[in-house]
């Protein structure tokens, strides 16, 4: 299996309420007809150490089966998904796939 992660880092605008409820719904409709599994979504609270910021705001996970579903996912469906970041933040997110090993 394979973890899709997208990194919102830093301070800025950042409307969760719409993120939660619009985006993240946008992206399990597309996505699912093309083997996601499921999403998680992460709120960063701190840093490593007391009183440190956390790093990310915000932090989503997709999970597929193979990294080709994801591929296939993405590439069908980048443009629209990247179209509606504008109405939930300004930040630039950071975009990591990673293997699940455990």
């Amino acid at each position: 299996m394979i973890k899709a992660t997208v990194f919102y880092p830093g301070e800025g605008r950042f409307d969760l309420g719409y993120y939660l409820n619009s985006h993240i719904p946008l992206l399990e409709k597309l996505m699912k007809p093309y083997g996601l599994v499921h999403v998680e979504v992460d709120r960063g609270i701190a840093g490593g150490g007391p009183g440190e910021a956390a790093p990310f705001a915000v932090m989503a996970h997709m999970v597929f089966d193979s990294i080709e579903d994801f591929e296939k996912a993405s590439g069908a469906h980048d443009a629209d998904l990247a179209a509606d970041v504008k109405h939930f933040t300004d930040l630039e997110p950071i975009f990591q796939v990673s293997e699940i090993i455990r």
